[in-house]
């Protein structure tokens, strides 16, 4: 419980803030009703005002989440789970690039970190560029992938795929470089006098050297893949996926659309992060590391 209690100190404190800052945002527009409906708006009437808008500047917390169990409690309790109205629905759209995204950004880390560390020439010339292809920003980059995948005729779940990889093996590389390159020159030199091959060397000190970082690495690479994979979906005009749901909701100036989206953006990322969590915890106690 003590442990809790700075966490909802801090949960606690956001919300009040947010309510706040829904008054402050939503007043102008609920004082211009009044004042053309010839009505003076007390302190109790224009915060109530401000707190239920249609389409408010900033929506109140109770109103995100009136839409958040709308698109997706109340739908599941209909058996409407995987209807295109349906939060649920947009997140696994959103996830499924995510995951494949994130596969190949781990796949093309690794491979890039083990040819770093094993080979001279790649370390000097291979990492420059990998930390030089961060600077380009993503949403200038990310319709010219789609451009280009579509003139090859590749559309679909890959080229948004393609964008999360981008993103999501960077952190991979970079924590993979550092893990492989930990074990100590003690160590290294114990395993010269056994005699033991380049091949023993990686799979018996350098890899197992290597999981807390590459967890770690894991953690910041599937966050920054969901974020390539909503950013993904914005310039293919996709009618699915949570990217979708955003864009819409700018269309039509749905900011509860808009703020539910994000806080479920925000969800899925949370508990992607808490199983990779699980599995890191998982995996160290099996090989015996400190957590």
């Amino acid at each position: 419980m003590r442990n809790l209690l700075p966490i909802l100190t801090v949960v606690a404190a956001i919300f009040v803030f947010w309510y706040a800052a829904a008054v402050v945002l939503n007043a102008p527009w609920a004082k211009d009703k009044a004042q053309r409906a010839g009505v003076e708006l007390g302190f109790s009437e224009l915060v109530s005002d401000t707190w239920s808008q249609d389409k408010p500047k900033l929506p109140a917390p109770h109103q995100v989440g009136a839409e958040i169990w709308k698109t997706t409690g109340a739908m599941v309790a209909k058996g409407r789970a995987f209807s295109k109205r349906s939060l649920i629905y947009h997140s696994w759209v959103t996830f499924s690039s995510t995951a494949l995204g994130f596969l190949l950004g781990t796949a093309l880390g690794i491979a890039l970190a083990v040819g770093i560390v094993y080979n001279r020439t790649m370390d000097m010339s291979v990492m420059p560029w990998v930390i030089a292809s961060q600077t380009i920003p993503i949403l200038a980059i990310a319709p010219m992938i789609i451009v280009v995948l579509n003139a090859v005729g590749i559309s679909g779940l890959l080229p948004k795929a393609m964008i999360s990889m981008y993103l999501s093996f960077f952190p991979v590389v970079v924590g993979m470089v550092k893990g492989l390159r930990s074990p100590s020159g003690m160590q290294l030199d114990q395993m010269r006098t056994w005699h033991a091959s380049s091949s023993q060397e990686f799979w018996r000190l350098r890899l197992p050297s290597s999981m807390p970082y590459l967890f770690t690495s894991l953690k910041i690479a599937m966050a920054a893949s969901l974020v390539g994979a909503i950013v993904g979906e914005l310039p293919t005009g996709a009618v699915a996926g949570l990217g979708a749901r955003l864009l819409a909701g700018s269309y039509y100036g749905q900011t509860i659309q808009i703020w539910s989206a994000l806080i479920m953006a925000a969800t899925l990322a949370a508990i992607l992060v808490a199983l990779i969590g699980v599995l890191q915890r998982i995996t160290l106690k099996k090989m015996g590391m400190a957590q």
